[in-house]
């Protein structure tokens, strides 16, 4: 940057202006002006610019204009996503504005009114022409800046601010989510940084935000990030305090300078040398029932410091905070309780000779859809093999508890009464509206048993429940649309239909949950459609690459039962799908499934397969 001797009278060209930006063309202007370059710094400047903001050109030449002088109405630096004239500037338009307020070179603020327009920079580079006017004379229009020990926000800003927080944090119920959200709410708005370190259900602390706000965007530093020492019971130190709920501080390089007195102490110096943060807030976050963690914004680049004026804020944003965390945390909790009575709840397949099976269930990522979906395969007094599947309707945990009431029920009347299907679920529908929780259920309940020529019979009946889907080896598919009736818990009493089908060697049974063919935007019968074209045009397929393409054309699976006749059958569920059951049956063949643990970054899949009765395991 040119020192004060490269200026020789005010007004003159720097050294390191383009020659492109004669000087004596903006004092001719008549007004204040300067030029700036494709990256916002200013190159030229003229007199009048240098008297209206009390700046000499030395200190202006090289500097980005934004950063230098815009401020808003009470001093603090515009946020450039603010900015009309940065925007106009990048657009290459021109605009102007009647009122904005730069700071003079005394730390005044000045009211004017500009004009900004391309600059021809002589074919080189391109240029921006900025015309300045002080809405008042320089004498008079200028005005300290505010006083930043009173309130720094207008009060209609702050109740907007809180309004938002409020919408934004109690609109989702994930808890990665609202710390998303709530770091963009405070930076760049309020600071520079944001750090929220939030306190386990084991008592332990992590750090699990650090946000730098850096152009238009936020930027994580994730090695700032992961757990921190435990929390001293008497320190005096903000963070420490906080942790514990007893009070918010103001904070500075300075607080964590001295000795420390504990592990947190030393990270929190760490965070302020590699932040260089100069000026910071420490809240505690509460819930109705426990400090859940502690917020930190930190103004690095922000000249204003925090003052005890801006703790009610930042306080109140925190609680806000505090409620929406608690309540993702309960919903969690709930879904986490939903998903271990359903995986406790999971039957042990039979073993049956001559009759291989093999099942899986994964849970909905979404806590919604956590719920009623079932599954089940059990031998029978009589020796033949019952299948099941079914849907209680609902998705919370009363619907998983009424799901394993129904299975039980079911078994226990299957396993009594030596009855076709249709009668055990007459019997069942008879009882749900009275001893169960139950409101209404879909299923299917089939029975398959070897017939003395060798092949492998099914009877089934069906109550509400999407149809089975049966595959021959030769590519057929086709649904089993007999023995369909009204579900469960209506009160009307139909009779119930059985049906029978040969199962060929070679084919393949599917019996599913409504999720494998349901999808937004699409009704079920083109969900049906192209569950049995896929079906169908794989059957010749490797059984991974037809497990692939069948389940990926699926949007949102949600559950499916297998039966395999001699042959197999293998499923390969997405990371992101939602809630499925898989049980496969299969005589003289194989049967695979492949089943992802719930993970985001990158699908985990446990393979299980029989062959000849060997059992090996591998995860890919």
């Amino acid at each position: 940057m040119p020192g004060p001797e490269d200026a020789e009278t005010p007004g003159e060209r720097s050294p390191t202006a383009p020659a492109a930006v004669p000087v004596a063309a903006l004092d001719a202007i008549g007004t204040a002006a300067y030029v700036v370059d494709e990256e916002g710094r200013v190159i030229a400047v003229n007199a009048h610019a240098e008297q209206l903001l009390g700046r000499p050109a030395e200190h202006l030449i090289g500097r980005d204009a934004h950063d230098l002088l815009h401020r808003d109405a009470h001093g603090h630096p515009l946020p450039r996503s603010r900015c009309s004239m940065r925007q106009a500037f990048h657009d290459r338009r021109t605009a102007q504005a009647e009122e904005d307020w730069f700071e003079c070179g005394d730390g005044t603020l000045l009211p004017v009114s500009w004009l900004i327009t391309p600059y021809d920079l002589g074919g080189r580079e391109a240029g921006t022409l900025v015309l300045l006017h002080a809405l008042r004379p320089p004498e008079v229009g200028r005005r300290p800046r505010p006083d930043t020990s009173g309130e720094s926000m207008p009060e209609l800003q702050r109740l907007a601010l809180l309004a938002e927080t409020t919408t934004r944090l109690t609109s989702t119920l994930d808890v990665e989510e609202a710390l998303r959200r709530l770091t963009e709410l405070v930076v760049p708005r309020l600071a520079d940084w944001g750090v929220v370190d939030l306190i386990t259900e084991r008592d332990e602390v992590w750090r699990s935000a650090v946000v730098h706000a850096e152009g238009d965007g936020l930027v994580h530093r994730e090695e700032l990030q992961g757990p921190m020492p435990p929390v001293p019971a008497e320190s005096p130190m903000p963070l420490s305090r906080a942790l514990r709920g007893v009070a918010s501080a103001l904070a500075g390089p300075e607080t964590y300078q001295r000795e420390p007195d504990s592990g947190i102490a030393v990270e929190q110096r760490r965070l302020f040398e590699a932040t260089g943060i100069r000026s910071a807030v420490i809240v505690p976050i509460r819930s109705t029932r426990a400090v859940l963690g502690a917020l930190t914004l930190g103004r690095a680049k922000d000249p204003v410091d925090f003052t005890t004026a801006d703790l009610p804020l930042i306080e109140d944003i925190a609680r806000r905070a505090g409620l929406a965390l608690d309540n993702a945390r309960l919903y969690q909790r709930q879904r986490k309780v939903a998903e271990t009575m359903q995986n406790h709840l999971l039957p042990q397949l039979p073993r049956v000779p001559g009759l291989r099976m093999t099942a899986r269930y994964l849970p909905a990522p979404d806590a919604s859809q956590v719920g009623g979906d079932w599954y089940d395969a059990f031998s029978l007094s009589d020796g033949a093999t019952a299948l099941a599947v079914g849907d209680v309707v609902g998705h919370d945990l009363e619907a998983a508890a009424g799901m394993a009431q129904l299975r039980n029920m079911l078994r226990a009347y299957a396993w009594a009464h030596k009855e076709p299907p249709s009668r055990i679920v007459d019997r069942l529908d008879e009882a749900v509206m009275h001893i169960t929780d139950v409101s209404m259920a879909t299923m299917i309940l089939a029975r398959v048993e070897a017939r003395d020529d060798g092949h492998w019979e099914l009877t089934w009946t069906n109550a509400g429940h999407p149809p089975p889907l049966l595959i021959s080896h030769d590519g057929l598919a086709h649904f089993l649309t007999d023995g369909h009736g009204i579900l469960l818990g209506t009160g009307v009493r139909t009779p119930r239909t059985d049906a029978t089908a040969v199962l060929p060697p070679g084919s393949t049974l599917l019996l599913y949950t409504d999720g494998l063919i349901e999808a937004p935007g699409h009704t079920l019968d083109e969900g049906l459609h192209r569950l049995r074209r896929h079906a169908a045009a794989l059957a010749h397929r490797p059984l991974t690459s037809l497990t692939d393409v069948v389940l990926g054309c699926a949007t949102v699976p949600s559950g499916v039962t297998a039966t395999t006749v001699n042959g197999s059958v293998d499923v390969t569920v997405p990371h992101d799908s939602p809630a499925y059951r898989v049980a496969a049956s299969t005589d003289n063949g194989r049967a695979t499934v492949a089943v992802p643990v719930q993970r985001a970054d990158r699908d985990h899949t446990m393979t299980l397969t029989t062959v000849n009765g060997d059992v090996g395991a591998r995860r890919d």
